[in-house]
């Protein structure tokens, strides 16, 4: 009897050490909204607690997108890059992690489902140990896949069920995430919107000067914008819109900050960046949009911007200071030609 005492205690004393561990962790990965600090919190959480050397995580691209990609922050598994990750969310696959709650295996994947299809593929090229749906109030909100352990055991049950309970964890954060970035993103260019840009310029700033560290602003204005809308009508101007901010996008760092202005201007801070090197980012953006060919009813239309940037003085007490000289040097490219990068220091 008191061995079976012990035992007993051993049970709950390991199952309130693994509450703990989850309150632990629910507060590590719900102190930040901030979307790829938040994926790389959840993969070394994961790595972490079962001892990983590989762990992944498919996600939505975008708030209105339908398929799961593969997240550029993996860990370890060896990915060929020229190859798209992807699995659809109207697959089989997605449909059978839907309708049950656990852990999967591919082969068990294989084994339950008839279509094999492309998804599955994907997977099998990945070539995981373990793949854990991630969910939030029963919807799918991304698929973590994890790979071989330092300690190269098997994922026993008790630690699957641990897994869901992280990854429940995990789909409330990132629906979070989502809704956050919902709140504070462009429909129309998926860029910042104003006022959060305004916030971001204050805290980036603040950073800059306790640091001691460089900031960038620069401003970018669409050449002839008006014609694109009058000539071609408004559903063009949109294609414009949105090709001029993919590309921004696609020209960004993670630490940048990218943001619609208003209208047919946009903005990036460019956080511990001196002039030179802004300039520099400046001149591969403007030669990026020159270089994207934007098709509307047949026709090919090329787009050009003007820019403007200044760099962060000790002296600018507001976002206005920044954001002021930025736009002088803006309608200094205006002015001599547009097409063109101009800088006030």
């Amino acid at each position: 009897m008191p061995e079976l005492n012990h035992e007993i205690v051993e049970k709950y004393e390991r199952q309130i050490f693994d509450l703990r561990q989850l309150i632990e962790i629910s507060k590590g990965l719900n102190s930040t909204l901030e979307y790829n600090m938040l994926i790389e919190s959840i993969l070394l959480t994961c790595m972490g607690q079962m001892q990983l050397i590989k762990a992944g995580i498919f996600l939505k691209k975008g708030i209105d997108e339908d398929a799961y990609v593969l997240h550029r922050n993996y860990k370890g598994f060896d990915i060929e890059h020229d190859t798209e990750y992807e699995i659809l969310g109207a697959s089989v696959i997605v449909d059978l992690f839907e309708k049950h709650d656990r852990c999967w295996s591919v082969e068990e994947i294989n084994s339950e489902i008839t279509d094999k299809s492309a998804c599955l593929d994907c997977l099998e090229k990945i070539d995981p140990n373990l793949i854990v749906p991630l969910k939030s109030r029963g919807k799918m909100n991304g698929i973590i896949i994890l790979g071989d352990r330092i300690n190269k055991l098997d994922f026993s049950e008790e630690e699957k069920l641990y897994l869901l309970d992280i990854a429940s964890l995990a789909g409330i954060a990132i629906e979070n995430a989502y809704l956050y970035e919902l709140a504070t993103t462009d429909m129309m260019t998926k860029l910042k919107i104003h006022h959060f840009f305004q916030r971001l310029l204050i805290e980036e700033r603040e950073k800059a000067k306790k640091r001691k560290k460089p900031l960038v602003l620069m401003m970018i204005d669409i050449d002839h914008f008006k014609e694109f809308n009058d000539v071609h009508g408004h559903l063009c101007g949109d294609l414009v819109l949105k090709n001029v901010a993919n590309v921004i996008k696609h020209n960004c760092r993670q630490i940048d900050i990218a943001a619609r202005y208003g209208g047919e201007e946009m903005a990036i801070i460019l956080p511990k960046t001196e002039i030179d090197s802004g300039i520099i980012a400046a001149e591969r953006l403007r030669r990026g949009i020159e270089g994207a060919i934007v098709e509307h009813n047949g026709n090919k239309l090329s787009v050009q911007v003007s820019i403007g940037l200044t760099q962060l003085r000790d002296e600018d007490l507001t976002n206005n200071d920044l954001i002021e000289r930025a736009d002088r040097a803006l309608y200094m490219s205006k002015e001599n030609g547009r097409n063109r990068i101009s800088y006030i220091l």
